[in-house]
């Protein structure tokens, strides 16, 4: 793979194709003069590349955002993969380019590096609990709604946070006979598991959090300390989170953990409380899945 310093990127750029290879709203909101647009974290990626460059021995030149990320050298190979021969990363990216405060193109639109910041609800309708439940011999599986919730954001950092389960909307994906399907979320709803009649909701109610320094994107940012309260009885609780913003009015947040049913009163099938429990055993933890879409109120 071929690279160019900046010097030579300026000297060359209005003699080859100057690709940007980051998402389309980053390259709105600024890019190098005169580059146009192919985002290499996209499966069209080499066809959008084919329209822009139809010919394979034009000069084309890839850029993304610098340092450490591999978007211009993961472009670079894809294009000389499929038969581009003269293609060069500019591996410095808009990073070293901003750094040498040389001009950008876009709207360069505050919008685009804004801080998440205040108040954001949960949206309920997009947002989503998975759960799972186990024994030693099979699984069952499905989702529960959330009924409200929200986000507190201080300068882009996460302070609490807030969500209620709605236990009346418990389902289960896995079991296509319905009356068998029908019969578990009976069983599900009575008082050997979450006795919904008595408490129709679950709570998570944040606290503190820890931001956690050594995250990547799409690695936990977050440790959320709080307390749960299902079946009317509350626990302390924490867990890993990752929170990112969409962009400045909306947050998404994504959690996964286990949670010790029995300690909160359900007691059905724990291999703890009761014995010879056979192929009538049932898992103490349920593990919890759940996804958080937010917007700024």
């Amino acid at each position: 793979m071929k690279t160019l310093s900046i010097t030579e990127l300026q000297a060359q750029q209005n003699t080859a194709t100057l690709v940007h290879v980051l998402p389309e709203d980053h390259f709105e909101c600024e890019h190098l003069p005169g580059a146009v647009n192919a985002c290499v974290y996209e499966m069209v990626f080499l066809a959008k590349v084919a329209e822009l460059v139809p010919d394979k021995t034009s000069p084309v030149i890839v850029y993304g955002a610098g340092g450490d990320s591999l978007d211009a050298v993961t472009a670079a190979e894809k294009l000389t993969k499929v038969g581009y021969t003269n293609v060069t990363a500019f591996t410095g990216g808009i990073a070293e380019w901003r750094q040498n405060s040389l001009p950008l193109e876009g709207t360069h639109a505050e919008a685009c590096l804004a801080t998440p910041q205040g108040h954001y609800e949960i949206d309920t309708e997009i947002s989503v609990v998975r759960w799972t439940g186990r024994n030693l011999f099979n699984h069952h599986q499905g989702t529960l709604k959330l009924a409200s919730g929200h986000i507190e954001v201080q300068n882009g950092v996460l302070q609490s946070a807030r969500f209620i389960i709605d236990m009346n909307s418990i389902a289960c994906e896995d079991l296509v006979d319905t009356a068998y399907n029908a019969m578990l979320i009976r069983h599900l709803r009575d008082d050997d598991f979450f006795a919904v009649d008595r408490f129709p909701t679950a709570e998570f109610v944040c606290d503190r959090t820890d931001p956690l320094q050594s995250c990547t994107p799409g690695t936990p940012n977050y440790t959320l300390h709080g307390s749960m309260t299902l079946r009317g009885v509350s626990k302390p609780l924490s867990f890993p989170a990752v929170i990112a913003a969409a962009d400045a009015d909306h947050l998404t947040g994504q959690v996964q953990f286990e949670l010790d049913r029995t300690q909160f009163g359900s007691h059905y099938g724990s291999g703890k409380l009761f014995a010879f429990l056979g192929k009538h055993v049932v898992n103490d933890h349920v593990h919890l899945h759940i996804k958080l879409h937010a917007k700024r109120a």
